[in-house]
């Protein structure tokens, strides 16, 4: 479409209209050949021809030619109305534009004149102490007396520009602080200018109590006598508020991508700070058990969990694997040790992409010698309720759980028991029915998918520790049920919101009963012997579990995704960053 100067530059005399069979106003140019189809548009196509050209419309009869004929006085009027709608609604948009380049001249002029402002300490006053955010004993001043000097360093969390003052909030890792800059040369610095979100700063000042009535965190606020940028950043299209968005869901790809930012925010690094503290309680819990801590290895050759989730890799010319727990070398320590725990990493090849999948994730282990079945699960119910309380009873970790997951209530005891047949039956007398992943009714034998577990858990409202599943469905060095060798003594404790967290089990502890299950598993029992000869050396009735760390802090945290739950989550597809 040409533009109205490219028109205005014609001569043009008559300017045609064809309202029926005229091309589309974008290709046309107001010719006999290619006229326009509205007569609002040739109006504004010819707002600068001078002198004003005739306009002709095609007129077509029902009967006899069509003629082009002088629009009606009505139709011009009306078309003229638009046109001077229009014309206003150009001359805002051009005087919107002419302010918006003006202060955007004025800005860079400021910018300008700001860089020649350089802010200096005022040695004069009393020498400031660097302090953490996390530091409550710091002395606060009020109307009545002074408060300490201090210095933080740290990144703006919040900016909040008032004519009276810069409001800044800052943290450091440790906490939060709101931070004044009264009206003046601290504010009309270059840098006070262009301060955005996550730049890096030294601020010094007063701390004082927080005025009545206000807000801030720990009530209290510096009130800042000089500051120096340390690491500027972006506040324009590279501005961290485009590139991370509380709109989008942490486990999307593009806030994956972006998780090193991701991690600035205050929700996400709650998770992982709550996540130290969780992680603490269970060392402080299995210190008060009596239970040592072990750091088996990472690389491996043998299979826990079965061959097809296995990272395999090359060891030096042999065949070698990323182990997928540490249970077989846990069982190899109990001996001389004692009842042990690791926390390490494992690793599993899982085709799999559900919310409580990773492929890369803590495991939480522990093994415990000369126990019953029974001993098990009173230990492990013992080991979640002591790692709650721990939890619940540090002020700081008690915070981020009411940031994060204000609803969360410790579970009670004694914990639900049920057996895996009565979840079969249990699931089967739902109304309707909840069924298994090809839509029949659940049978002895099923594994029973996560679908229908959380939807039991949830229903029942209560954790569960679902025991004695079928051997078909359990790993072969699970120790059958005495009075039924159908089944495991095994257990998977399950929690409403997040499902299953724990797996354990008593141990094969019969030297020819685990000869036969590697026979029966066609597992080549010639790469187990060093976990085949605790059966030989004095064998002993043992069992132990595995606690996916991301899923227990999931189930706290309330998140809805494991993949929130650890710095940088692995799983199928994703490797980076």
């Amino acid at each position: 479409m040409a533009a109205p100067q490219e028109l205005a530059d014609r001569t043009v005399s008559k300017v045609y209209i064809d309202p029926t069979a005229g091309k589309d106003d974008e290709s046309a140019d107001g010719t006999q050949e290619k006229p326009f189809q509205s007569l609002y548009h040739a109006l504004i196509q010819n707002l600068e021809t001078k002198p004003a050209p005739t306009y002709l419309t095609l007129v077509t009869p029902k009967e006899g030619p069509s003629t082009w004929e002088e629009p009606a006085k009505s139709a011009l009027k009306k078309a003229q109305g638009r046109v001077d709608a229009y014309k206003k609604k150009l001359a805002k948009e051009q005087d919107a534009s002419r302010k918006e380049e003006e202060e955007r001249q004025q800005r860079l002029k400021n910018l300008e004149d700001a860089k020649k402002i350089v802010l200096e300490e005022d040695t004069s006053l009393p020498a400031a102490t660097r302090i953490k955010l996390s530091n409550k004993t710091v002395e606060l001043g009020d109307e009545a007396k002074k408060g300490a000097r201090v210095k933080v360093y740290g990144r703006i969390h919040r900016l909040r520009v008032q004519k009276h003052a810069t409001f800044i909030t800052l943290k450091d890792g440790y906490g939060f602080l709101q931070c004044v800059l009264a009206a003046g040369p601290l504010t009309k610095t270059y840098d006070a200018l262009t301060f955005a979100q996550e730049t890096a700063i030294v601020v010094y000042g007063e701390m004082k109590k927080l005025p009545a009535g206000t807000n801030a965190p720990d009530s209290r606020e510096l009130h800042v006598d000089y500051y120096k940028v340390i690491g500027a950043a972006p506040s324009d299209a590279e501005a961290i508020t485009n590139k991370v968005s509380k709109d989008q869901d942490a486990w999307e790809a593009q806030m994956l991508d972006a998780r090193h930012l991701v991690l600035r925010g205050e929700n996400a690094s709650a998770v992982m700070k709550l996540r130290q503290y969780v992680e603490l309680a269970f060392i402080d819990t299995y210190r008060e058990m009596e239970i040592t801590k072990v750091s088996p290895p990472a690389m491996v050759q043998t299979q826990v969990e079965g061959g097809s989730t296995l990272f395999k890799y090359d060891y030096y010319g042999e065949e070698a694997y990323l182990t997928q727990s540490s249970q077989l070398y846990l069982e190899t320590a109990i001996q001389s040790m004692g009842d042990v725990y690791c926390i390490e990493k494992s690793f599993r090849a899982e085709k799999s992409l559900t919310r409580r999948h990773l492929s890369e994730y803590t495991h939480i282990e522990g093994e415990l010698d000369f126990i019953t079945f029974d001993d098990l699960l009173s230990h492990i119910e013992e080991l979640i309720c002591s790692v709650v309380d721990k939890v619940l009873a540090n002020p700081t970790a008690a915070g981020y759980i009411k940031l994060l997951n204000p609803g969360f209530e410790k579970p009670s005891r004694p914990f639900m028991r049920m057996k895996y047949g009565d979840a079969i039956e249990w699931l089967g007398k739902q109304d309707p029915p909840i069924l298994n992943e090809e839509g029949n009714l659940h049978v002895f034998g099923d594994d029973i998918a996560e679908a229908a577990e959380r939807k039991m858990t949830d229903q029942i409202g209560r954790p569960i520790l679902l025991t004695h599943f079928p051997t078909e469905i359990k790993a072969f060095y699970m120790q059958k049920d005495p009075s039924d060798p159908r089944v495991t003594e095994s257990v998977d404790v399950l929690m409403p919101g997040v499902g299953e967290i724990v797996g354990g089990s008593m141990r094969m502890w019969d030297h020819t009963e685990l000869i036969e299950a590697y026979k029966k598993n066609d597992i080549p029992h010639e790469p187990y012997f060093w976990y085949t000869d605790a059966r030989k050396y004095g064998t002993s009735p043992h069992g132990g579990y595995g606690l996916g760390l991301e899923r227990f802090l999931a189930w706290m945290a309330g998140q809805h995704s494991v993949r929130t739950c650890c710095m940088y989550p692995r799983f199928m597809g994703r490797c980076k960053p």
